[in-house]
């Protein structure tokens, strides 16, 4: 790798360009910042989301949460946001929302639902687990929401400390194929930097791009993304010290242009 850490400038991602794995508003946003710090995003969506199989066990949980049935709300992703906005699910007072870190809990405050709890350190469903659990001495009644591949750390861990969980798988991760010219630019090293924003997008840069060159940065959103893609395979080059997008970009910033991408003009 011939990156190596530079002092930050004004403009510190000028002349790169970065692959953004998802699209949708999300994507929009990242585009965005990259562009506020002068680099050329490339969007090109590695994953979608697709109702979950179990609809029906979904559309009860969401009723039996407007009820004020569950004590806690979990939410460790942002698209579980996506869920419950475009299921219009109520979350009354007496029920209180967890937020697996700040990108999430910004998520669920755009769209109008107020956050109790971010764990403070470890954004992660463990340190989310670790930190309720701390809360809540005596059971409460908890609604865990989430996809189909997430692991039941969250579910296991509170369900051990004695609590009462209801686990619902909310929506389905599935891979989308980039196009031919996208694999093209990653396989040349016209694309300077990857993002990688969790484990499902980890999984499909290993499979749809097995030929990364060496120059390519490869940036985690944080230690339990990079552990994840190390686990798929991907030599990640740097990890973001918060799970948040800025914080990535940032992490990405400290690096210079590698010279092998001189010859490609943006």
């Amino acid at each position: 790798m011939t990156s190596t850490p530079e002092t930050k400038h004004e403009k510190p991602l000028t002349g790169w360009r970065v692959l953004v794995p998802r699209g949708g508003p999300w994507g929009d946003g990242v585009a965005a910042s990259l562009r506020s710090q002068g680099a050329v995003p490339v969007v090109a969506p590695l994953i979608n989301f697709g109702p979950t199989n179990d609809q029906a066990a979904l559309d009860d949980a969401l009723e039996k949460l407007a009820a004020g049935e569950f004590d806690w709300l979990t939410v460790t992703s942002a698209t579980t946001v996506d869920v419950l906005y475009a299921h219009r699910a109520v979350v009354p007072k007496s029920t209180k929302i967890a937020a697996v870190g700040e990108t999430t809990a910004a998520a669920l405050q755009a769209v109008g639902y107020e956050v109790a709890l971010v764990p403070e350190t470890d954004n992660s469903a463990a340190g989310m687990a670790e930190q309720l659990i701390a809360l809540e001495p005596r059971p409460r009644r908890i609604l865990t929401l989430r996809s189909e591949i997430a692991k039941p750390v969250l579910t296991r861990s509170l369900i051990a400390a004695g609590h009462e969980v209801s686990s619902v798988v909310a929506y389905r991760t599935v891979g989308v194929p980039v196009t031919d010219r996208i694999r093209r630019d990653v396989d040349s090293g016209r694309i300077n930097a990857i993002l990688i924003t969790s484990g499902s997008v980890a999984r499909q840069v290993r499979e749809q791009f097995p030929d990364i060159p060496d120059d390519t940065l490869l940036a985690a959103i944080g230690p339990r993304t990079a552990k994840d893609a190390r686990k798929a395979g991907l030599p990640i080059t740097v990890v973001a010290d918060k799970q948040t997008v800025d914080a990535l970009i940032d992490a990405v910033s400290h690096f210079t242009l590698p010279h092998a991408a001189d010859e490609f003009a943006p």
